[in-house]
């Protein structure tokens, strides 16, 4: 699926050409707050590497977003991810500040829930949320995923979050 489409977004398979906007969105401090931290031009380049060769193992994997006049929005996909030495398979998902508030976090999760559930046919999904990020974690239970367990990830308190087929 290299392509789809929501009320207010369109969004299409990563390519190189999208490296630029990526950037821009990495180099953001707030946005990237909750991400890892602020991420070079340099190491974006290597993420957009990773995320290509995803979808080439994987058949999906990270979607660039734009509004409906065309002006980037962020990304999101679906990934395979080890959690505590398990392949586990999360939901993700990284706006401009500029829309944040405005529900496409909750727009993009139901539909890259939808897409993973029922398209993909995968037995569940994850999303992995900083504890202190409420946001996304409105924006996980409203999409009806249960909290599953606490856990660290990179020195980070985190919790999981599940949704089963």
């Amino acid at each position: 699926m290299n392509h789809f489409s929501t009320n207010r977004l369109t969004a299409e398979k990563l390519r190189e050409d999208h490296l630029s906007d990526l950037v821009a969105l990495h180099l953001d401090p707030d946005v990237s707050r909750y991400l890892g931290g602020v991420r070079s031009a340099e190491k974006t380049e290597k993420y957009l590497a990773v995320n290509m060769a995803h979808w080439d193992q994987h058949g999906f994997g990270l979607w660039v977003l734009r509004t409906k006049d065309g002006a980037f929005a962020g990304r999101a996909g679906i990934r395979h991810i080890l959690v505590d030495d398990i392949d586990e398979i999360e939901i993700f998902y990284a706006f401009t500040r500029s829309l944040w508030g405005r529900g496409f976090a909750s727009e993009i999760a139901t539909a890259l829930t939808r897409i993973g559930l029922s398209e993909l046919a995968l037995p569940s999904l994850i999303g992995i949320v900083y504890v202190g990020n409420g946001a996304s974690r409105r924006v996980l239970e409203k999409s009806d995923y249960v909290l599953e367990r606490s856990t660290n990830r990179h020195g980070e308190d985190v919790v999981i979050y599940r949704i089963r087929r």
